[in-house]
């Protein structure tokens, strides 16, 4: 049985925007911290694996790193 469903509503839209918006925001974050802070291993961990990036880049707006 094929299941039909209609387009996404607003909300779930809404909340998979605010998401990729926050990971796609760490990631840049990561990678401008190291590029100006001259922390070349890290920007090249950063760009080449995108989830070491976000989670660098999440510990920068919170002070961690």
């Amino acid at each position: 049985m094929w299941r039909q469903s209609g387009p996404i509503d607003v909300k779930s839209l809404a909340t998979f925007l605010l998401v990729g918006l926050f990971i796609y925001s760490a990631w840049l974050t990561s990678i401008v911290f190291c590029s100006t802070n001259g922390q070349r291993p890290l920007l090249i961990a950063a760009a080449a694996f995108f989830p070491v990036g976000v989670v660098h880049g999440v510990g920068v707006w919170f002070g961690g790193w």
